[in-house]
């Protein structure tokens, strides 16, 4: 399991578990419980790649990030960490 600390939102951790380039599960730790659940279902099973492409540079509030770019970045690390 790849464990990637957030920053700029309210979930602290991110836990990404992939095998073969494709998600096989998501967990936040903290934030916001039904939407980070339902983005960790829209994703699994989804290519590393296409999620990122999809995620990647959503905004919450202004923040300049969100959970799901969040996401995007843990994925590219990742990637980066292989």
């Amino acid at each position: 399991m790849f464990v990637y600390k957030t920053s700029g939102v309210c979930s602290t951790e991110i836990h990404v578990e992939v095998k073969d380039n494709v998600i096989e599960n998501v967990e936040f730790v903290r934030g916001c419980p039904g939407n980070l659940f339902g983005i960790s279902m829209l994703v699994k099973g989804m290519n590393i790649d296409e999620a990122i492409e999809k995620l990647h540079g959503i905004d919450c509030r202004g923040k300049g990030t969100s959970c799901p770019d969040q996401l995007s970045k843990a994925l590219i690390e990742y990637k980066n960490s292989l």
